[in-house]
């Protein structure tokens, strides 16, 4: 007669284990799905199909020879310009050459990890790049507002380009303490297509206070993200 030990066998041992490890992984996958749902971006959701379109031409651009840093550099040239034309009071028409850039500053990214010549450098550059590009088209706007006497535009202006600049500052500080921070309601691409439409159609008071609103809200809203992330460590 054999007894029960009142202990489970090694087999119900092994399916509860894997019962258990089962549980976990659907939980951190609930859990993953979730921050990707409380983190949404337009510039996450535009990446997930943009490649449709980018890999054909930076496949073509490969071919030509074309190196990425040289796109990042146009780019730059391109908005430049936009920013002087808003200077000189072509509100307008710096807001078709600012549109003009976009293409370039989407476009080297894509090339570089086609052609296979992503380097650490070519990343830097075109971080670096892109924060010069976003502010000489600020400064015309200053500037330009500065000559007119709307001193409203000149505050909107500066808290805008303040917050554009601590957007991207607490993303690269986290980055360096080892924390994710590629979330915000405001990234460089909401950011660009709303200065895009309002130096098109000429309402920058509009324009500007969503920008100041939201860029620096979405700074806030990294340092939360960074605070939550660091209790978890």
């Amino acid at each position: 007669m054999v007894r029960d030990s009142g202990l489970p066998s090694p087999s119900c041992r092994q399916a509860k284990g894997l019962s258990l490890e089962e549980s976990k992984n659907r939980g951190e996958d609930q859990t993953s799905s979730g921050i990707n749902r409380e983190y949404w971006t337009l510039t996450g959701w535009v990446k997930s199909w943009a490649g449709v379109i980018l890999d054909p031409l930076s496949s073509l651009l490969s071919r030509l020879g074309v190196q990425p840093n040289l796109l990042s550099l146009i780019g730059f040239f391109i908005a430049s310009a936009a920013g002087a034309a808003v200077a000189t009071g072509h509100i307008s028409y710096g807001g078709w050459l600012f549109l003009l850039s976009g293409p370039f500053d989407a476009l080297d990214g894509a090339l570089a990890r086609i052609a296979g010549l992503e380097t650490r450098f070519g990343a830097f550059l075109d971080s670096f790049i892109d924060r010069y590009s976003e502010a000489a088209v600020f400064f015309g706007i200053l500037y330009w507002s500065s000559l007119q006497g709307r001193h409203m535009l000149v505050l909107l202006t500066f808290l805008t380009l303040l917050g554009s600049l601590m957007v991207s500052y607490a993303r690269a500080r986290a980055e360096g303490l080892n924390i994710s921070c590629n979330v915000g309601l405001f990234t460089r691409l909401e950011r660009f297509i709303v200065l895009t439409l309002a130096l098109l159609t000429g309402q920058l008071l509009i324009g500007l206070v969503i920008l100041a609103c939201l860029t620096n809200f979405t700074a806030l809203q990294r340092m939360f993200h960074v605070y939550r992330q660091s209790l978890n460590q």
